[in-house]
């Protein structure tokens, strides 16, 4: 399934804060788009999923195998939310309900779209929460999200996102919040999903050395505009705009490599 934006602007403000931004992410690519705060990059997310805060516009087009998302009824956007697009945000911590079990919530998607009956509901949270590779996946999924730690919390909410089998998985910012142990544990687990899966993956965060873990291509936002696009491992050998060449320069001060992750055992 492919996702084409095409001069996507977004307006918030009174101000262009994403101006004439393009890209295309094939059936089963592994997409990354990358830029510092306020470069537009969590902003084009959420217009992709109709989801842009009051006040903000777009115009354009984004289109998911020739269907155009933008201006689409709430109602039908709902729909496609979870079941063709599913969403990793930043902070699980504020994505989950502390008051409701693990199991209840990675349910939820496919209770809401009637994939699942109430009935079968724990069966697919321990399923679920096996798929990501949560420890004792029967237990589990009767805790709480404060029960559990912050790389677990992250993997339910990839799991609430892969309920459905979505056919394009939007990740904004997935590891901030992580340790650099816990990164790399959830980079991996990305890896083999979408390996599993054959699900496209867009990718979205501020550093290029977690970007070149699991992205091929790879587009750099900069104040709301593209400056640069292409290969990963040719904008790490070879950048050609400053604000790539700094965040070559940032990746390359950390202990990440662009070697790709490995799923541990």
């Amino acid at each position: 399934m492919t996702l084409v934006v095409r001069d996507l602007v977004i307006r918030f403000g009174g101000r262009t804060v994403v101006d004439g931004v393009d890209f295309t992410v094939p059936d089963g690519a592994r997409f990354g788009v990358i830029g510092g705060s306020g470069s537009g990059k969590s902003l084009t997310v959420l217009a992709i999923l109709g989801l842009l805060p009051e006040g903000a516009s777009a115009t354009g087009s984004i289109a998911l195998d020739g269907v155009e998302l933008l201006g689409m009824r709430e109602r039908e956007l709902a729909r496609i939310r979870g079941r063709r697009i599913g969403t990793v945000l930043q902070d699980p911590q504020t994505a989950l309900d502390p008051l409701r079990t693990i199991g209840r919530q990675l349910a939820e998607p496919a209770r809401l779209h009637g994939a699942v009956s109430r009935r079968g509901a724990r069966a697919e949270a321990v399923r679920l929460a096996s798929l990501v590779r949560l420890p004792e996946p029967e237990r589990i999924v009767d805790r709480y999200p404060h029960q559990l730690s912050g790389g677990q919390r992250q993997r339910v909410a990839i799991g609430m996102a892969l309920a459905l089998s979505p056919a394009v998985l939007l990740v904004d910012e997935p590891t901030t919040a992580l340790d650099v142990t816990t990164q790399a544990e959830v980079l991996s687990l990305f890896d083999r999903l979408v390996a599993e899966t054959g699900a496209s993956l867009v990718f979205v965060t501020h550093d290029l050395a977690v970007l070149a873990r699991i992205s091929t291509e790879v587009l750099v936002l900069s104040a709301g505009r593209a400056v640069e696009s292409g290969p990963v491992d040719r904008l790490l050998a070879a950048p050609q705009h400053p604000v790539t060449a700094g965040l070559v320069a940032a990746a390359r001060a950390t202990s990440f490599t662009a070697s790709g992750p490995e799923d541990p055992a």
